[in-house]
């Protein structure tokens, strides 16, 4: 069984839905430290000037908080914002009631964490996209250790026979570690063509919504890497 593992990300891009799709179970790695200044709550769309990134504002208290513990600041009216962003570079995209359909509610701040936010958004995009892949907490496992350890317990709890990972965890996780425990390691590869986009330029760094306001229902064809993912450590047969 293949098994992949994430942080959770606001309206993410086609390849973290690609990686969803490649895995037989996903798991959103929500109880590890929050990081400032990354995709967990914000995400790229594409404007007539540029892309333009769409933020979800958060209460960050302390450096160790969890992504499971940072609550949405709703204090500001940013879900009005949202929409009226999409509504206003979105108006000639096809498919931009589709957008909106996977965005209501948005507007109400109805979620206390980014986490909550960024599951329901993700679970209603893989319905959308036709992914049904399984997935669930870290949180949910009890898991001991740290780096590499606490992913070998996560993997062997739910029976993995591979991990798979992005390509940018090379630099630290512990190789010998999965050669040991008799668990294959692959990387992810990202290589997509470009789809009908607005704007000019194809952008391909922005959230899957952009695929799915350009080309609908068809955008499920558009998020399968056209090479194969790169075998770091064989599994045991």
């Amino acid at each position: 069984m293949r098994v992949g593992v994430i942080q959770s990300s606001f309206i993410p891009w086609r390849g973290y839905f690609d990686f969803i799709a490649s895995v037989d179970t996903f798991v959103f790695h929500d109880d590890i430290q929050y990081t400032k200044g990354d995709w967990r709550n914000r995400n790229k769309i594409k404007t007539v000037k540029g892309t333009e990134w769409l933020t979800v504002p958060v209460r960050y208290n302390k450096t160790a908080q969890s992504i499971s513990d940072t609550e949405i600041d709703c204090a500001t009216a940013w879900g009005k914002k949202h929409i009226r962003l999409w509504q206003a570079h979105y108006r000639q995209a096809p498919y931009l009631r589709d957008v909106l359909a996977l965005l209501d509610g948005l507007d109400h701040c109805q979620e206390r964490t980014i986490s909550q936010l960024n599951l329901k958004l993700t679970g209603r995009i893989c319905e959308y996209l036709a992914i049904a892949t399984p997935s669930l907490l870290s949180s949910e496992l009890s898991l001991t250790g740290s780096k590499t350890d606490r992913l070998i317990d996560l993997l062997q709890k739910l029976n993995a026979t591979t991990y798979l990972s992005g390509p940018n965890a090379d630099a630290y996780l512990d190789k010998e570690a999965f050669r040991k425990h008799g668990i294959g390691l692959e990387y992810k590869s990202y290589d997509y063509t470009p789809y009908p986009q607005l704007w000019g330029a194809f952008e391909g760094g922005v959230t899957v919504l952009d695929l799915i306001a350009n080309c609908g229902p068809d955008a499920k064809n558009h998020i399968c890497s056209h090479t194969p993912n790169q075998t770091v450590v064989e599994k045991l047969s």
